[in-house]
């Protein structure tokens, strides 16, 4: 008797954790929608400003296409302005065979310090966070969202393991709590940490202090960077 009355119990807080996430799926989508679509046109101006910087100095392509993974396993071009040099997967190919250290560094965290590739326009991109500006297109095109998980290339889901689900389950972000959170040190195991901390425990309430939060850290990151290369 007992086995059943748990049985039922059971079922009925999957039944509400079910449509609690359906409800926030819908309330996050609306969010989505206007906020970038506001963004896209409030940014307008700065978009075709760094299209035409970019394009003086390292010429096309202009925006950076690459294949992600989306919600549910979908594949999907994430966007980018363009801040590598056109080579630049040579060019890694290359130093990671000559350069153990970074080799060590890349197969870790999947980014280099100071990175070489990226040319001296790119480095003040992502120094404020424009570079992934057009982010906003793939959150319109119910590709992203402004707050999720990071998006991570095919190779990297393995790494994931038992927790994959965390990762599946939602629309990668442009924001979320491992790029508001991260230190030079971050591992990538900390990293899907936070990617599945932020899976239990998401709500608006959450989104939106993930975004305030968000603004503080690329000012703060921006200050700092200024200051180390006066």
């Amino acid at each position: 008797m007992l086995s059943t009355f748990d049985d039922v119990a059971h079922r009925e807080r999957t039944r509400r954790e079910v449509k609690r996430a359906e409800r926030f799926g819908r309330s996050k989508r609306v969010v989505d929608l206007l906020l970038s679509g506001a963004g896209l046109l409030f940014m307008a101006p700065a978009l075709l400003v760094i299209a035409i910087a970019l394009l003086l100095v390292d010429g096309r392509p202009i925006i950076y296409r690459h294949t992600r993974i989306g919600r549910d396993g979908r594949p999907f071009e994430c966007l980018k302005f363009r801040t590598m040099r056109k080579d630049a997967d040579r060019y890694l190919a290359e130093l990671l065979a000559r350069d153990e250290k970074r080799k060590l560094e890349w197969l870790s965290t999947q980014k280099l310090t100071n990175d070489p590739r990226v040319h001296w326009l790119g480095k003040y991109l992502r120094m404020s966070s424009a570079d992934e500006l057009p982010q906003l297109l793939n959150v319109q095109r119910g590709e992203m969202s402004l707050v999720g998980p990071r998006p991570v290339v095919a190779s990297e889901l393995e790494r994931y393991g038992s927790n994959l689900y965390c990762y599946l389950g939602l629309r990668p972000g442009i924001t979320g709590l491992w790029q508001v959170n991260r230190r030079a040190d971050t591992t990538y195991e900390e990293r899907i940490q936070f990617d599945l901390d932020y899976f239990h425990s998401r709500s608006m309430r959450a989104d939106l202090a993930i975004l305030v939060k968000t603004v503080g850290v690329v000012l703060l990151a921006r200050n700092e960077k200024e200051r180390l290369t006066k």
